[in-house]
């Protein structure tokens, strides 16, 4: 791995873990009132953090938002990594349901969920990715 790959990935994993940082702070306020914005760090940080495993392991990827794809990819390196995770809709909340048209307030469960995959997704990633 070259010195560019490897910074590469640790600015994807920088802000993914910015993400996660901004989750939990933003839970520790007012949950109900941030919701959607907690899901969109989420879903964001999960994104990050499975571009990160991607490159980590030369896996080319376009430009998405789409979790589910980017889980596609990523079982390419091994089929079992994350198949025991339900992600539910999480690639929702990276585009579409930051919009008015699309309004939608997820539940204090919703968050919780999500914030848990984000967390979980990191711990697998962060294991994965040695240097």
């Amino acid at each position: 791995m070259t010195n560019e790959i490897r910074e590469y990935i640790e600015k994807w994993l920088f802000r993914a873990n910015e993400d996660i940082a901004v989750c939990l702070k933003l839970k520790e306020t007012d949950s109900e009132f941030y919701a959607s914005s907690i899901c969109f760090h989420a879903q964001q940080a999960v994104e990050k953090f499975l571009k990160s495993y991607l490159t980590y392991f030369g896996i080319d990827f376009p430009r998405t938002h789409d979790v589910d794809f980017l889980l596609g990819e990523c079982s390419r390196v091994n089929p079992s990594i994350f198949s025991d995770i339900d992600f539910k809709d999480l690639s929702e909340y990276g585009v579409s349901l930051r919009y008015p048209n699309d309004f939608y307030i997820p539940s204090i469960d919703e968050i919780d969920y999500y914030v848990n995959i984000s967390l979980t997704i990191k711990a697998i990633v962060e294991e994965q990715i040695v240097f």
